[in-house]
């Protein structure tokens, strides 16, 4: 029996995951700077949050293709707190954001299409693409005292076969916000080239300094389609629930279509769409919660990074990571197994997009106390680095 050639990856455990899987299996204590799960890192959520899926309704099963109407208008209400002004029939549920950029690639991509994607970006992608079977090319972000498109970047990137870009907004891991003017440049070159834009906006409400806008408010003659859920919004990643928000020309054939796609699934469950309405009007508490934490986090980075000499911590506007440039002594993979023998789990940049050599990345979203004490090994382990390579040069 043969197996399709979009299936034929690599699942092989890795150095890193075997290395980590064994330090858990003995017992030995790992600080975890990858933490992503904020149902596990210690945060309070109200004690009656399931209580809405008991409500009557999750034993009425209506498939609506779309999603309740109920739970697509919470969707609204959402957007509406973000000054911007979103139609129950522009959005469609998914259960999750994987999902939904699997419907939109079904949407505008034909077997071989390509997508356009900034790097560093979200390692999932790679994935989501193929399973699609889409083509998946890289534009650049660069840092030039913070995060920032390269037009130019994006031109080179596309073909006659490109049929969309995908941003993350804020990016992940980089936490860089698409600004007016890298908006205005990409929406010039979807009209220019007639292709789509698809916005991850998961991380928007988490901001460092003031609330950026979302892109539901579309871009003038550019096809828009931001995607969303209560992953992040709400920290809830195990009740499965997401959207698309359809905006610009088209939208209304667009949204017919998907319809199809997603009555063919039918994947959104009753009980999580009735709850949703509760959920949304209810993140207020976990956002400031999660909000607190990575800032207070950051600042406890910071501490620690103080004074270190070739490490940096690049600038982040919102999300839940940190980007650090370190020296480029050696591959990041060796780096991160070297921190694990000490007691410390970080992401390597190339997990990420970003060269072999010279990036870590951590979370934070981590618990204080475990936080401060792994970038306390972080710090010292990097400074023990520079000083030996110091010594040799």
């Amino acid at each position: 029996m043969s197996f399709a050639e979009r299936t034929q990856w690599n699942t092989e455990e890795s150095d890193l995951a075997r290395a980590h899987r064994v330090r858990a299996a003995a017992g030995l204590p790992i600080a975890d700077l990858t933490a992503s799960n904020p149902t596990r890192c210690g945060f309070g959520y109200a004690p009656d949050v399931l209580d809405v899926l008991k409500a009557a309704e999750a034993l009425d099963y209506d498939p609506q293709p779309k999603g309740l109407l109920r739970a697509r208008e919470a969707v609204c209400k959402y957007y509406a707190d973000h000054g911007v002004a979103v139609e129950p029939d522009q959005v469609v549920l998914t259960t999750s954001t994987s999902e939904a950029y699997s419907f939109l690639f079904r949407l505008l991509c034909d077997v071989d299409s390509e997508i356009v994607v900034p790097v560093p970006g979200y390692p999932l992608f790679d994935f989501l693409a193929g399973l699609s079977d889409v083509r998946l090319k890289t534009a650049p972000l660069v840092y030039d005292f913070g995060w920032q498109i390269d037009p130019q970047g994006f031109r080179l990137a596309i073909t006659e076969r490109t049929r969309a870009i995908v941003l993350v907004h804020p990016n992940n891991p980089t936490g860089h916000y698409t600004k007016e003017w890298e908006a205005a440049e990409l929406g010039r070159i979807c009209r220019e080239r007639g292709i789509a834009l698809v916005v991850d906006e998961v991380f928007l409400d988490y901001a460092f300094g003031a609330a950026e806008g979302t892109f539901a408010a579309g871009l003038e003659g550019v096809a828009v389609y931001v995607v969303s859920g209560l992953s992040k919004i709400a920290g809830l990643p195990q009740m499965k629930a997401a959207w698309i928000v359809a905006t610009g020309p088209q939208k209304h054939e667009a949204l017919a279509r998907l319809e199809v796609v997603a009555d063919t699934f039918l994947s959104m469950n009753a009980p999580v769409q009735a709850a949703m309405p509760a959920w949304l009007a209810g993140r207020g508490g976990i956002q400031r919660q999660i909000r607190d934490r990575v800032r207070g986090n950051l600042t406890e980075l910071d501490r620690q990074l103080h004074g270190q000499g070739a490490t940096v911590r690049l600038e982040v506007e919102g999300g839940w990571y940190a980007v650090l440039r370190i020296p480029a002594l050696q591959r990041d993979e060796l780096t991160v197994l070297e921190l694990l023998k000490q007691g410390v789990w970080a992401h390597p940049g190339y997990f990420f997009g970003m060269s072999e050599e010279g990036w870590l990345v951590v979370s934070l979203l981590s618990r204080p106390d475990e936080f401060s004490k792994g970038t306390e090994v972080l710090a010292a382990y990097l400074r023990t680095q520079e000083s030996g390579n110091n010594r040799r040069s």
